[in-house]
């Protein structure tokens, strides 16, 4: 064979395999960017798997998985967008939800959904939170987050109590005999990052009035019975009922001091179950219903997080396959387990997981509805995501450490809500 022969066989081969690779990395040209900002190692770790399953499921398609830091995350993935660094999918807590959606940056997940085989079992209440915004489906929840009280049986027999308070005065009560033990508190207050869900819901308990508007639009929380929920509050951390730093604590700093046996109450959604039951024997603690208040009624709050796809993504069809692939029952199932929120499908409950004791104070506020309240977000509000996690942050701080009044900064939310909603109500020609 010529010299000449050979080397055009080598050559030709040469470019084949170059077109092969070609041909490869073609495949893998379709790329997902996913951030997630509700983080923990464990979580960041089950994501990264079912991630890989999605990827194995479909060849062809990666996806680079961006997360932030939870305490953070509303500033940095703010800053993210106003640069032009968004996603194609993001994990959206619902007090975001207004402020992307109401401003065009989302898809409409509703015709994707259409041709989704596992839409037949998707709950009424995933459908109804994810829709909030303009009744378009914005974002397809992946859990529900709901307050109950995890209580310390061993620090409250030594203090000489025999089961959680019922009552908020009831509450008070055993705060103030189990901070009466030497280096114990009653109450793992949450004063720094997501401490005003806690804090609306004592409020709205207080005040004996779920919600947070009054069919006028005006804001709830400078009424009343809410500054007493509000001053309550401050008289815990002021009393010394909960740990000095507890006024910057976030979500990892309270289920620390509960585990720890550092303070003995605790309120709470099931994702804090997880690391609690890690680090507790089960005989040790329980969790109750959240206690009512003087109308006899208490008012839990019920949060919610999900899936968004962002409307200038290039890649929308496998994006929804990524949403979808995580949506789906069994997978919904194992990532509710993981993080710690009740599941999104129906028939879910009957799961052995979600039908254990650990449960129970959880479903039985679920099953009592003349007695406890659910109390959502008003995600449909543009800037609840800045008067949440910052503007409410700095005056429950303020409120702790005696800077100002309740009442004053009681006074500030209800203005700021109130423009906010009667805004709203007027776009949207209601009321």
């Amino acid at each position: 064979m010529p010299a000449t022969f050979r080397f055009s066989i080598t050559a030709l081969a040469g470019a084949a395999a170059g077109l092969a690779l070609s041909a490869s990395a073609a495949l893998a040209e379709t790329k997902i960017k996913m951030v997630e900002v509700i983080t923990s190692p464990p979580r960041t770790e089950f994501i990264r798997k079912q991630i890989a399953a999605f990827e194995q499921a479909n060849p062809g398609i990666k996806v680079e998985l961006v997360s932030l830091p939870w305490g953070q995350a509303f500033e940095k993935f703010l800053t993210m967008v106003q640069a032009g660094d968004t996603p194609d999918v993001v994990e959206m807590p619902e007090r975001w939800l207004g402020l992307y959606a109401t401003n065009a940056q989302l898809e409409d997940l509703g015709p994707h959904m259409k041709d989704w085989k596992d839409a037949a079992t998707l709950g009424a209440r995933a459908r109804e939170f994810g829709s909030a915004v303009d009744s378009k489906m914005f974002m397809l929840p992946y859990g529900y987050y709901v307050r109950a009280l995890f209580w310390n049986k061993k620090l409250f027999a030594e203090a000489g109590l025999s089961a959680p308070p019922a009552t908020v005065d009831e509450f008070m009560e055993a705060n103030r005999k189990i901070s009466a033990l030497k280096g114990k508190y009653g109450y793992c207050l949450r004063g720094g990052p997501g401490s005003f869900s806690g804090v609306q819901m004592f409020m709205n308990i207080a005040n004996g009035k779920g919600g947070y508007f009054n069919a006028d639009g005006s804001a709830t929380f400078n009424e009343p019975g809410a500054v007493k929920g509000l001053e309550m509050l401050a008289d815990i951390y002021k009393k010394g009922f909960a740990p000095k730093d507890s006024v910057n604590w976030g979500f990892n700093e309270i289920v620390a001091g509960f585990y720890s046996g550092t303070c003995a109450m605790l309120d709470q959604d099931p994702d804090a179950l997880l690391g609690i039951a890690e680090k507790m024997k089960a005989e040790d603690f329980a969790v109750a219903p959240m206690p009512t208040g003087p109308s006899g009624k208490s008012y839990p709050t019920l949060g919610y997080a999900g899936w968004s796809m962002f409307a200038n993504s290039k890649v929308k069809k496998d994006a929804w396959k990524l949403i979808a692939h995580l949506s789906a029952p069994q997978a919904n199932i194992e990532w509710a387990k993981v993080v710690g929120v009740l599941p999104i499908h129906d028939g879910a409950d009957k799961d052995p997981f979600f039908a254990s004791d650990g449960f129970k104070g959880w479903f039985e506020e679920l099953r009592n509805p003349a007695k406890y309240e659910f109390v959502t977000n008003p995600s449909h509000l543009e800037n609840l995501g800045n008067f949440y996690d910052q503007i409410a942050v700095k005056g429950f701080q303020q409120v702790l450490v005696g800077q100002r009044t309740a009442k004053d900064v009681a006074d500030e939310w209800a203005k700021i809500l109130s423009e906010q909603q009667k805004a709203w109500m007027a776009k949207n020609k209601k009321g």
